[in-house]
């Protein structure tokens, strides 16, 4: 399995949201310069991210993008799940009927252990874990007034 780009993206801009704080609204245009995230793929991910009541879009001008929930309580399965959809592996998983053995099959108790662990993985780390750790922070190179810098505001 490997996460979609959009997936990827949604955590990327989540993350961010995070690091600025619950309730900061922050600009389409800077979220996607600093999480290197294109506007346009942003502005779709966004509504699925607003339909999930975790974020609320401001339009104008003046708008951008508010992280409405407190990131403790934001998981990274929920920031995936809401993009790509709950995590399967495989189709017996999704859709038992589509196996005639799924209930028996000794490979389908493995994926089935192996789906599980994986959003326990994901469910038990919050958006506030990774945006507190130095090392989940793009450092993507920003044009900023006073040269080049990173996402931390350092001189590159």
């Amino acid at each position: 399995m490997r996460l979609t780009r959009a997936g990827e993206y949604a955590v990327r801009c989540m993350v961010y949201l995070a690091h600025k704080g619950r309730g900061v609204l922050i600009s389409k245009q800077e979220i996607a310069e600093h999480a290197d995230i294109p506007t346009h793929f942003l502005a779709k991910i966004a509504q699925e991210l607003s339909k999930a009541h975790l974020i609320d879009i401001k339009q104008g001008p003046k708008g951008g993008y508010t992280l409405i929930q407190n990131p403790k309580n934001i998981s990274l399965l929920q920031v995936v799940e809401v993009i790509i959809g709950e995590i399967f592996l495989n189709d017996c998983i999704d859709r038992p009927g589509s196996c005639t053995v799924s209930n028996s099959c000794s490979v389908h108790k493995v994926w089935e252990k192996a789906r599980n662990q994986l959003r326990e993985t994901l469910a038990e780390v919050s958006l506030a874990q990774l945006s507190e750790d130095e090392s989940c922070i793009p450092v993507f190179p920003v044009q900023g007034a006073n040269g080049l810098r990173n996402f931390a505001g350092e001189k590159t």
